[in-house]
């Protein structure tokens, strides 16, 4: 039998992968090192772009009879007002918002139809340790709770995240583009009385923000630092968060105090970063192995997914090391221009905490720019699909 492609890294790229070459009939396994994939404050962003095309598996309506709950706007809260940036709902697609979901459930959903799929096998408890090379890479070595293994592959594919192994064992260092912020993220209950149009909002305060996220499991907030600054909110202590959602979040001012030490905190290091090189001969990376994207837009699981979509359109017909350049040829565009964006966004952040500016956007600016007609709906077409969204063969 044919060496299978082994995508290392259940993630949402890895996953999808997985899932797109087993339904075209190649051998594939998933090898993940975690036993399940029930991990918090992981991104729960499934746009558009991606629920178009679940559907066009035929996998949408049964991923969302599980709980989610449909974002349909995306907004600013500043000192001087509040501004609607995006507005889903005018998306020509039967999907007009994003769906929050858990990512657990959307991973558990994605591994259960990859492992019914003939070929294909999800592997959970299994860590890469290794890569078996002979002038390319032919395979990993993988431990699990029987052993250590050698699983031959036509195919290494390193889907596994920002800290990826299989990135660090091919010695292929992504470079930093210039992150200046953290996010402390933790959770505070949802009320029946709390806002019902509060979907994916920003609270901007003087030197931080709050990023609000509705969902299944409550609230998920994100408190923004300086990078490199959570050593100094430790010793500060849960306070001055409270004080902030007191100040710019009222409707949660009455559960703030729900949130007493930093042990229900959860701190997501911000990294904008690139490999140059996305392939050895034998070896390609996807998603955050090969890029991390800002966690602003939530564009991670997007780009992870499109990623996948390429990779399979090519994989299937051909996975020689042209193959593989040429998928990193047909990404590296789109990544480049949402990661440039980013990257301004943090420079702007950067400054205006060097300067002792407040850290909210120019509202005026931006009330003008929102009133140009149709300018909600192309900013959340552009978050919805990313630039040059790929389409499945």
């Amino acid at each position: 039998m044919t060496d299978p492609v082994v995508v290392v890294g259940g993630g949402p790229g890895g996953m999808m992968l997985a899932y797109l070459l087993g339904r075209a009939g190649m051998p594939v396994t998933l090898l993940e090192a975690h036993r399940d994939f029930d991990r918090d404050f992981r991104g729960d962003s499934l746009h558009p772009y991606t629920l178009e095309l679940l559907d066009q598996l035929g996998l949408a309506d049964r991923l969302l009879a599980l709980p989610h709950h449909k974002a349909r706007f995306f907004r600013f809260h500043t000192p001087a007002g509040s501004i609607t940036t995006a507005d889903y709902g005018k998306l020509a697609s039967p999907y007009n918002y994003v769906a929050l979901m858990p990512q657990a459930r959307f991973l558990d959903f994605l591994a259960a139809e990859t492992a019914a799929l003939p070929g294909a096998s999800v592997r959970t408890g299994a860590k890469v340790v290794e890569l078996i090379q002979d002038g390319r890479v032919t395979g990993v070595r993988y431990r699990d709770d029987a052993g250590t293994h050698d699983l031959p592959a036509s195919l290494v594919v390193g889907a596994d995240g920002r800290f990826s192994r299989i990135r660090r064992l091919a010695d292929a260092p992504a470079r930093s583009l210039g992150a200046t912020t953290d996010l402390l993220w933790f959770r505070l209950p949802h009320r029946p009385e709390d806002p019902p149009d509060a979907d994916v909002d920003l609270f901007f305060g003087r030197d931080h923000y709050v990023g609000l996220l509705a969902g299944t499991n409550g609230w998920q907030v994100g408190y923004s630092l300086p990078k490199g600054g959570y050593a100094q909110a430790r010793e500060r202590g849960v306070g001055p968060i409270r004080t902030f959602l007191a100040d710019h979040v009222p409707w949660l001012a009455d559960r703030a105090e729900l949130l007493t030490d930093f042990g229900q905190t959860t701190l997501l290091s911000v990294d904008i970063s690139r490999v140059e090189r996305w392939w050895r001969p034998g070896l390609l990376l996807i998603g955050d192995a090969a890029h991390v994207i800002s966690p602003v837009g939530g564009n991670g699981i997007l780009m992870a997914v499109q990623d996948a979509v390429v990779a399979a359109n090519h994989l299937v017909r051909d996975r020689s090391d042209a193959a593989l350049a040429r998928i990193q040829a047909e990404r590296e565009p789109a990544i480049r221009q949402v990661q440039a964006q980013q990257v301004r966004l943090e420079q702007r952040a950067a400054r205006a905490r060097e300067r002792g500016r407040p850290a909210a956007p120019p509202y005026r600016l931006l009330r003008l720019l929102t009133a140009i007609p149709g300018a909600r709906a192309r900013a959340a077409r552009a978050n919805a699909y990313g630039p040059t969204p790929p389409e499945l063969d």
